[in-house]
């Protein structure tokens, strides 16, 4: 039985909550009509109705012990917001048109994160349907949606969201999600929803009401965690492995990003995240269909990413903070806070071969060793980035890395990321170089909390030393800043910058080298001091070398490579690319002295 409202034929809805906490449960129907239902207690705390005459579109809520009515809090649509009543959907109206789509290899993602609100001036999923082609002419394969659950008003990341199965009002709605998935499928897209099972949000969070949802034994950073691993867990557990499947079964979502799984406190024999492994592969498999998962994780365990018969949690991929982190200090300089753990050339050599830089080795941000390798893991397991909603909105102005340090340091991320062996992943707007900052906003509507959540954003940079204050969360003017500028893209500098992403994803996808998910057959070297890192790459019938210069003044080096000739595949300082132009040759017979532009990429194949 599915928890929440199940419309069956004949004008029947079936509903089944849990309530282990109450004395008696009631359905309270609000529209078309005004009824109190009686609801049965089954066993394990659920309380269960048949209700005649519950149509698609009515609203309700539960009422508790004769005295206070609250949302399902498995509702799949609150077009009152997270305070009001819950509405009936009936999943099997929708008409599909993507029966023939099964789903996308983890291999050939190339993912696209955006914020649905922030994304067109409307701000919903219609409006990002026409913007798909643009997309899939890039050459991204993926598109990754920011949490879409309920949350409070209309402006928000979406970690706040309250009610896990309902998409949110103001984007749109469920019809609106399933138009944009089934468009994203018609385009050969897949859909990335992020989902968070870490902790829910602080205004019209209910859940308290029905039972022990969240636990004081353990503290995450935004209060109690929820209850995996206590008494009553196991139907916490069915709650969210449920709402894992409603996503992939009612939206026909391909991956779910799980964020911040390092916040998911479990100390089972099996853990949740196991379960939900397992209960997707089994899906997937039923479904002939490819659903995955992949984690957001700061521990640097590869036990999150290894098959279960190697002893690992069985997720299909993660991110790797660290290569953001050690490709950012290289380009910025910055080191403060977790950036004082990186700004060494070998750092970036070292995720490049083993996905992580920290294996068991000290941090002096942390104080304590941190990791463990994942060298045995392939390259197809790792998403990289240079930007992402994290790193850039949690900056205290929400800075771009293009405004923070310019155009050519922005095209010189964009190539170390996309010609990494690595699942690369873009953050809306960087593919043409938007400036308009990502901030973080939010819309609640209780003054204290409004006023708590300025305070900890000024409390959150003290580790960073930043002056000033940072732009009001609530303030409408925050969220507007925020949206893309999409007409840059027809001015000169842009233009440039859209057709050099273009160009990296095409030889990411078309060159014999470069299209490998393989760190194997990959080499790599530091110069520390002159900033420089070179990066073979190889197949049995070529090689490839990736030289990168990440000071800000000209590099010189003696070119490595051993065989008899290279031409030059791409250079980010040409002129093409509105560079400062290129001293390189096309073509390199044996050795010679190379002069790299500041912060630039270059790439050389073998001609033999």
């Amino acid at each position: 039985m599915q928890l929440g409202a199940t419309c069956l034929e004949g004008g029947r809805c079936e509903f089944l909550v849990w309530a282990p906490s109450c004395r008696e449960v009631s359905l309270h129907q609000v529209a078309p009509r005004d009824r109190i239902l009686p609801m049965e207690r089954q066993p394990r705390g659920y309380w269960r109705l048949m209700a005649e005459d519950m149509p698609p579109g009515a609203r309700y809520f539960y009422r508790l012990d004769g005295e206070r009515d609250r949302p399902d809090p498995a509702s799949h649509y609150q077009p009152e917001g997270v305070h009001g009543p819950s509405q009936i959907v009936d999943h099997q109206r929708f008409s599909w048109s993507d029966q023939g789509w099964r789903g996308c290899a983890l291999a050939d993602l190339v993912i696209y994160e955006l914020h649905v609100g922030a994304f067109t001036n409307a701000g919903t999923f219609d409006a990002m349907i026409e913007r798909l082609p643009v997309l899939r002419e890039l050459g991204i394969t993926a598109i990754e949606l920011m949490p879409v659950a309920q949350f409070p008003g209309e402006r928000n990341w979406g970690y706040d969201g309250v009610q896990p199965f309902a998409v949110q009002h103001s984007y749109g709605g469920p019809e609106g999600l399933k138009r944009l998935v089934d468009a994203c499928h018609r385009e050969g897209l897949a859909v990335v929803l992020d989902v968070v099972y870490n902790h829910l949000g602080p205004e019209g969070n209910y859940l308290w009401d029905f039972g022990p949802y969240f636990t004081d034994r353990y503290r995450t950073p935004w209060g109690d965690a929820i209850n995996f691993d206590g008494a009553c867990s196991d139907e916490v557990r069915r709650y969210f492995l449920q709402n894992a499947l409603h996503w992939f079964r009612n939206y026909h979502i391909d991956v779910l990003r799980l964020d911040a799984v390092h916040a998911i406190r479990d100390f089972s024999a099996t853990t949740f995240l196991q379960e939900l492994a397992e209960q997707t592969r089994e899906f997937s498999l039923g479904n002939q269909r490819t659903c995955l998962l992949i984690a957001e994780s700061d521990l640097n365990d590869p036990r999150v990413i290894r098959p279960a018969e190697l002893g690992g949690y069985g997720l299909d991929a993660q991110w790797s903070d660290d290569f953001h982190h050690a490709l950012h200090c290289l380009i910025t300089g910055e080191a403060l806070g977790y950036y004082g753990d990186f700004g060494n050339v070998g750092d970036l050599v070292k995720t490049y071969r083993e996905g992580f830089a920290y294996a068991w080795r000290y941090s002096s941000f942390r104080k304590c060793r941190h990791g463990a390798s994942a060298a045995d893991r392939p390259a197809q397991q790792f998403v990289v980035c240079s930007q992402n909603h994290d790193q850039v909105g949690n900056r205290m102005n929400g800075e771009r890395l293009i405004a923070l340090a310019g155009f050519e340091a922005a095209k010189l991320a964009a190539a170390a990321v996309l010609l990494s062996p690595y699942v690369p992943l873009l953050f809306m707007g960087e593919e043409y170089g938007e400036e308009n900052p990502f901030p973080y906003f939010v819309s609640f509507e209780d003054a204290e909390l409004i006023a708590a959540v300025r305070r900890g954003r000024k409390e959150e940079f003290e580790d960073f030393h930043a002056a000033g204050e940072p732009p009001d969360p609530q303030s409408p003017r925050t969220f507007a800043a925020a949206r893309l500028d999409w007409s840059k893209r027809d001015q000169p500098r842009h233009r440039a910058m859209l057709a050099f992403y273009r160009e990296l994803l095409r030889l990411r996808r078309a060159n014999p080298v470069l299209a490998r998910r393989d760190n194997n057959q990959l080499e790599g070297w530091g110069l520390e001091d002159e900033k420089l890192l070179w990066l073979r790459r190889w197949n049995e019938q070529a090689e490839v070398w990736i030289l990168a210069n990440f000071n800000t003044k000209e590099g010189s080096c003696s070119f490595p490579g051993r065989s008899r000739g290279y031409r030059k595949l791409l250079d980010s300082a040409d002129r093409q690319w509105q560079g400062p132009g290129s001293r390189l040759p096309e073509l390199i017979e044996g050795r010679c002295k190379l002069h790299l532009a500041p912060q630039s990429l270059v790439v050389f194949q073998s001609a033999d």
